[in-house]
Order: C-alpha cells, then structure tokens, then sequence
C-alpha cells in the first residue's frame, strides 16, 4: 500500500543531535506528520521501516531557533498599522518567511507601545498560527511591549502613548481590546514597568491568561522587580537595556539576578532548570529568564558574561531587530519614529544615541554569546531553544528534540567553532533557502 505524503515516516542519520543538555553521536531522529517520534512503536507494532532517510552528513542537528522580541525586518514594523489589511498580512508573511534561513523557526512579534487603534487592528493579525517550510516561521503570538512602561525608561517608544493601570487589569483589557482575553493565543508576553501604578495587582490576571509578563523599561527598585517576581512574572526584557544601570546599594532590576530568598517554585513550568548558581540545585530556579540582546552594540561583551555566570540557564537570546533588519545601512521608520542604522547594525533614534533596536539575526547572537560567554556550544543553543520554549510554557512542544515535539529542525555546521545554518525544517518539512 502506497504511504501518503503526510503519513510518511522519516529518519536522519549520521547526525549528531543536541538531546538532554548533550550533543549525542551516532543516533538518529525520526519523524512523522511534522512530530517527533518513537521508532520502537513502528517495529513492533506497524512492521514499519523509515520511508524516506535524510544523510545529515555529521551535521550537528539542533531545534528550531525561538525569537521571543522581534519588531520586524526587511522594511516591515509589526506596529504599522496605516496599511490595508492585507498588505499587513502579506507584510507578516515576508518577514516569517525570511526568518527562516537564519533558523528561526518560531517568533513573536513584537509591537511597540501604541494606542489602542494600533493593537485592535494589527493584534488579531498576530494570533499564534503553525509554521510551515513555505508560509514561514511560527508565530507564537504578540509579545506587546508598553504601553504600561517608564517615561524616563522609554527609549524609542513614543511618550504620548503611555499609560497607568489604576484599575488593574480592566485598563490592561482597555488599553490593547479584546485580542488580551484570549490570552497567549493572541498575547504572548507582556512587557511592563512594576512600579507603575496598578501593574503588579494586575500581573496574577494576566499569567492566569496564560501570558508571560516580562519585566523591562522601567525604573524599578529590587523590591518591586521581587514582588513582581512573586506575583507571576518570569521575565526580563532585554537585560541592562532601558533600566537603570546596576548600583550596589539598591541593584535595581538587574539585581533579580543575584536573588537568592524568592520563594521556590512548585512547579518546573516556565521557570528556568536549576544550575551551580540557584537557591536549591535541586528544584526550578525562582529566579526570572532574561532576554539579552548578543549584538555587541546593545550590551558589552563583558556585561552578556556577568549575567550568565550569575544565572546560565535563564539566558535567552533575543535579537530585538527592527523593520531596518536584513537593510543596510541607513535611515527606516519604527514605530513612527525616524531611526538610523549605522555601520555596526546598531539603530538608534535619529540624532541621538539612543538605542532603538538591533539588525541582528539569531544565528548571529548564538556565534556572539558563546563568544562573550565561553560558554559550551550545548548552553549557547539551549538559550535559543528550550529556554525560550520554558519561559512561554511550550516546551513540549519546542526547543527540544524529544519525543512528541514538533520537527522544526536546524542543520548547523560547527566545523569552524563557529555554528553556520545548512538545512532548516518547519513541522518536518525542508525549507528552501
């Protein structure tokens, strides 16, 4: 009996494939209707063989790459929202499909501090839907960044636009509409201030959403970042960006890392997996993830190692790109907000030397973070993989290569040190690049 195109059963060899926080040799992977799966099962019970054997050749095969801040590329901002809306969506298509060959197989989108026409038009345009070799990367859901952030922490968002929570989370619904009660089907992450007003009553409401509620252009003091810890969040945006800069009387936000009396978490669920540096070695760490943006013009080589010795399994790598990235060098428009980009990719407001975004690629950040960090290869992928997967709660389904996970695989040759993306597949199926 012929086997169908979607039923048909395939196996990798000569792989060596990035399992349980190791690269394991002379293995192989199999998979079937974009899933990862067990063969012992097709022996016995289906008298099955593979139908199709991909040669990996010794390429090192990897998850998929997961970008949890990424605000556009290729001429495209997430938060334009002027344009019809089907130019919007074919706008969202170009940049899914274009993440591809840098082996982002999965994104959120993000968008910028906005007013609430902004969000009722372009975050249903952002709701998660499954990724494919030729539609593009996954999309994950939005992560919406402000408008409930620090004036004097804003960077490149737009003032005018920012806004309180006096009424808890009723101003959260009112601010972004409706798309918020479907919580993180259409709402991923939430980036916020926790000393603005309101916003930490609000942050049990929104992770009883099922969104991730990360900490970020604020002024916080460490006692609002750890209360805002014990109410549910479990993230930092872009680490020692838009914050204030560490000092050793009060740390601020960045302090969370050095945390060692946050209550211990019950349950593993979008925490990070205890390391040499947790409070208990045995049990998920309290501590929060930490975006960090591996661009070399964001935060000093230096800086991206203090933090992940102080806390390596809550690093994850975020490129933070804007409409500017995959251009060169030049003038672009984020946000309505006139940007330049200069000749190291680092994009500041116009004029000014204020960072507004990066033109990074993910593949790049990986290279840099194991530069900075001197980390193993095995930690510097895992912080594009399974720790982005953890912080949103999916990582069943993503940043492994276990069974029952999806088949969104990277090919990567390390023969140099330095890792370089060959082969990519979304939901099992190979992208062209």
């Amino acid at each position: 009996m012929a086997t169908s195109a979607s039923d048909k059963i395939y196996k990798i060899i000569n792989a060596r494939l990035l399992i349980d926080h190791k690269i394991v040799e002379n293995s192989y992977l199999w998979f079937q209707n974009g899933k990862i799966i067990h063969p012992q099962n097709l022996f016995f019970n289906e008298m099955r063989d593979a139908d199709e054997i991909i040669d990996a050749k010794g390429l090192l095969v990897v998850p998929g790459f997961i970008d949890t801040q990424i605000n556009g590329a290729y001429g495209i901002d997430f938060a334009d929202y002027e344009e019809p809306e089907e130019v919007l969506k074919a706008n969202i298509d170009k940049v899914a499909k274009g993440l591809l060959k840098y082996g982002c197989t999965a994104f959120c989108p993000t968008v910028v501090s906005s007013d609430a026409a902004v969000y009722s038009k372009v975050l249903p345009l952002l709701n998660r839907r499954k990724g494919s070799a030729k539609g593009g990367a996954e999309i994950l859901g939005a992560h919406v960044e402000g408008p409930f952030i620090s004036e004097q922490k804003k960077g490149a968002h737009k003032p005018q636009v920012l806004r309180t929570a006096k009424n808890g989370i009723k101003d959260f619904d009112e601010a972004y509409g409706p798309e918020l009660k479907k919580g993180s089907e259409a709402v991923s992450i939430i980036t916020l201030a926790p000393e603005i007003e309101g916003v930490c009553d609000a942050i049990p409401d929104l992770v009883a959403r099922g969104i991730t509620v990360s900490m970020g252009h604020s002024s916080c003091r460490i006692a609002d970042a750890e209360k805002a810890v014990t109410k549910g969040a479990n993230d930092i945006t872009h680490l020692f960006n838009a914050m204030p800069a560490f000092h050793h009387r009060d740390p601020g936000l960045i302090g969370i890392l050095g945390a060692a009396d946050l209550p211990i978490p019950e349950k593993s669920n979008r925490h990070p997996s205890p390391s040499q540096t947790s409070p208990d070695r045995t049990k998920p760490d309290p501590r929060p993830f930490y975006g960090i943006i591996c661009d070399g013009v964001h935060v000093h080589p230096n800086s991206v190692r203090i933090a992940y010795y102080s806390h390596p399994s809550g690093a994850v790598l975020v490129t933070d790109t804007l409409s500017a990235m995959g251009l060169p060098k030049g003038e672009y428009v984020l946000g309505g907000c006139e940007i330049e980009v200069d000749e190291k990719g680092g994009a500041y407001l116009k004029g000014t030397r204020t960072l507004a975004g990066s033109t990074v690629t993910i593949d790049e950040c990986i290279r840099n973070f194991q530069k900075f960090t001197n980390c193993p290869l095995v930690e510097a992928l895992e912080a594009a993989t399974l720790h982005p997967a953890r912080l949103l709660g999916i990582d069943k389904q993503k940043g492994t290569l276990n069974v029952g996970g999806d088949a969104d695989l990277v090919f990567l040759d390390d023969s140099t040190g330095e890792i370089q993306v060959k082969r990519v597949f979304v939901a099992g199926e190979e992208v062209e690049l």
